[in-house]
């Protein structure tokens, strides 16, 4: 997937005196100004690194949570230096004004191979408006362009499309391995393929559905998205969460699952109790036996055996979403069982296993399967939009940037 695109192998052996600009995603999950899982950070060291070990001179550009576009103290990226200091094993400085006179002279007198972390860029409105000016006053700090936030290249905003259409661009190794895991699973993956899709809503994953029944030969549907499916098959759900909105949509889909000959796989079984509450009482029960006063939470453990061959039948499976209400106990089983059992496979060396998405990656953590799946994106949002086919901006500009190698 990255033929059309350079990456840090066509980068000039040295940079030196060269200021490449690097666009990472430090958007990271904080409690109480404590970082609470830092593999976005960890997985931008190996460009910093190299980048580095060329002599250049290495400014980092970052988005942090949802400032409106002026500056708010609450979303500054001055807390994180510390953090990235002993993760990436370097001293890094900080400029808190990425317009100011006073930035573009704090990069030019930076030593060969010193890293900079520059504030917010959703401090400034041409950022998600990807206004040119901005982006051009992005550009004017640096020599080159490195996008290594494969997580924001679903938004075309300045620092993750714009930049790309000014200056000598190219991915960075975490955009690289996303594309080609991403290549791996569903452009040219070994057949056949499952994929796992589950989460709340139908109507929040119309368009990945539509691509995935095109794209795999077997379809599992968990979550609350499965019960729509259920009761539009005429099943009682009872209490259970449903789109009823949605039910000639779960309808048309199932049509053309069958029409494009991929198999889906519903709950034949399931879980229930009375209330979402963690460790209140449940029964498992067959899709027919579901209570009027009950609510469906998790998958049963005969449809995760039905799951279980499923990923037996296949080469390469894709996961977005849980199985069931895995936040809390004890409706996080199917989910943890079918990534159990898919983690195995994979180690075993029989499946390709690629996942991505915030609950899902939090599920496979649960599972204590994240360092068994063949790879774990990053992203969220641009995962999700991948799966629907959708072409992402910020990859895009790298595909189309014409400028010479510099």
């Amino acid at each position: 997937m990255t033929q059309n695109i350079k990456t840090l192998q066509d980068l000039p052996q040295s940079l030196s005196n060269k200021t490449v600009l690097v666009r990472g995603d430090l958007n990271v999950p904080v409690q109480s100004g404590t970082i609470t899982d830092t593999a976005r950070i960890e997985r931008l060291k190996p460009t910093i690194t190299t980048l580095q070990d060329k002599g250049a001179r290495v400014v980092v550009l970052s988005h942090f949570g949802r400032p409106k576009g002026e500056p708010n103290p609450e979303f500054s990226l001055s807390f994180m230096v510390q953090t990235l200091d002993k993760l990436w094993e370097t001293p890094v400085s900080f400029c808190d004004d990425i317009t100011a006179e006073s930035t573009a002279g704090h990069i030019k007198a930076m030593a060969n191979g010193a890293v900079c972390l520059l504030e917010n860029t959703r401090f400034y409105a041409g950022e998600e408006e990807n206004d040119p000016d901005f982006a051009r006053q992005l550009a004017h700090l640096g020599d080159i362009f490195v996008n290594d936030a494969f997580s924001t290249a679903h938004r075309a905003h300045a620092s993750t499309e714009g930049l790309a259409h000014i200056l000598p661009s190219y991915a960075g190794t975490l955009m690289e391995e996303e594309l080609n895991a991403l290549a791996q699973a569903l452009e040219k993956p070994e057949r056949p393929v499952v994929a796992v899709v589950g989460g709340a809503k139908i109507s929040t994953k119309l368009d990945l559905l539509a691509n995935m029944i095109k794209k795999v030969d077997t379809l599992i549907l968990g979550g609350g998205m499965a019960n729509t499916f259920l009761k539009a098959k005429g099943v009682e759900i009872g209490n259970s969460l449903c789109e009823e909105d949605m039910l000639e949509t779960a309808r048309t889909i199932m049509a053309r699952a069958k029409d494009e000959n991929c198999e889906l796989i519903l709950p034949i079984d399931v879980v229930q109790a009375e209330k979402f509450e963690a460790n209140c009482v449940h029964e498992t029960v067959t899709i027919d036996k579901i209570s009027a006063d009950m609510m469906v939470l998790d998958a049963g453990p005969q449809t995760i055996e039905i799951c279980k061959q499923a990923v037996d039948n296949s080469k390469t499976l894709v996961w977005n979403g849980p199985m069931g209400a895995f936040e809390i106990e004890p409706f996080e089983k199917g989910t943890v069982a079918l990534a159990s059992y898919a983690g195995k496979r994979t180690q075993a060396g029989k499946l390709c296993s690629v996942a991505g998405g915030g609950d899902t990656v939090s599920a496979l953590k649960m599972a204590k399967v994240l360092d068994q799946f063949s790879y774990i994106s990053t992203a969220g949002g641009a995962f999700l939009e991948w799966l629907e086919g959708k072409d992402l901006p910020g990859v895009a500009a790298l595909k189309t940037n014409n400028k010479k190698a510099a």
